[in-house]
């Protein structure tokens, strides 16, 4: 059966930590998996750090990526995507999608016979939570009774690790502007999850109320691609939310501080907090390339 990764609740809570253990032995060099395959990165949107570290995973494993730009492909202009899904199956291993709309990725799935992992959609951001979840089970060595304060836009990052930490027993609190808050269909989904994993989902719109006792506090920007034409507006929301040290000691003392990156200083973040003692903004920047290599070689293999 055809895997595919879209949302990190595709996956059960046993697959997660069979991801984690293998994406640690692959950062130790114990494990050392082949995967000798053509995938193709379809990208909408620009990217560092996603397309290098899938590219550097696929050549580390044995095999090659390709990568297609909209401009490549053209796709709702030049052709369908039904039709490109069908051709890619041809030719390619996988698809590596990462798009303005989550539609494009489950059309892709609907239409291709090859296993798609997203890479980044308005939706959800899995590759990114789940390398932050290695991040942190590294540096905490564990993540029941672990508390993950998150402050900013209710988007793709927050869905995902909101829906992650709720399936692996992390508690997580949410904090913006009211307007801001994540997709309640989401909200709802992660409720449900924590009931059953026992840990507890809030949400508390007072930063410092809202770091208390934080073992993680989280921020991405306020500003996804996409959304240039809100910017304006989303600066002036979220005045109150910036991340800084100060905030930061609000938190337990053996805070970390995360963020996926790009980062745009002066906004969610006070200029320098990244090369704050608490950051492990570039430890989290290099898991992406260990839990990849992991989703390729289990979903490829």
């Amino acid at each position: 059966m055809i895997r595919h990764l879209l949302s990190v609740a595709d996956l059960s809570v046993d697959e997660v930590w069979h991801l984690m253990f293998m994406a640690q032995d692959i950062k130790r060099g114990v494990l050392c998996p082949e995967v000798k395959k053509i995938i193709i990165l379809l990208f909408e949107k620009p990217s560092l750090r996603t397309r290098v570290s899938f590219e550097v995973a696929m050549w580390e494993l044995g095999g090659r990526a390709i990568y297609l730009s909209a401009q490549d492909v053209g796709w709702g202009r030049r052709e369908e995507l039904s039709d490109v899904a069908k051709t890619l199956s041809r030719y390619a291993g996988g698809t590596v999608a990462r798009t303005f709309e989550h539609r494009t990725l489950e059309l892709l799935v609907q239409e291709g016979s090859i296993p798609v992992i997203n890479a980044l959609s308005d939706r959800e951001h899995p590759c990114q939570a789940l390398s932050d979840l290695l991040t942190i089970y590294d540096k905490k060595g564990k993540v029941s009774k672990i508390k993950l304060s998150f402050i900013g836009d209710g988007n793709n990052v927050a869905h995902s690790l909101l829906l992650l930490s709720s399936m692996v027993g992390m508690d997580f609190i949410f904090c913006s502007p009211p307007k801001y808050r994540p997709r309640e269909d989401i909200w709802s989904k992660a409720q449900n999850l924590a009931r059953d994993s026992g840990c507890h989902v809030e949400y508390i719109p007072d930063p410092k109320l809202a770091v208390k006792e934080a073992d993680i506090v989280y921020t991405d920007v306020w500003v996804s691609m996409g959304q240039e034409e809100e910017a304006d507006i989303r600066r002036k929301s979220f005045l109150g939310y910036q991340v800084t040290p100060e905030l930061l000691s609000y938190a337990r003392e053996d805070v970390i501080f995360m963020h996926p990156l790009p980062a745009h200083h002066g906004e969610e973040i006070s200029s320098g907090l990244l090369s704050h003692p608490s950051s492990v903004v570039f430890d989290q920047a290099e898991n992406r390339l260990h839990v990849e290599k992991a989703i390729l070689a289990w979903l490829l293999s």
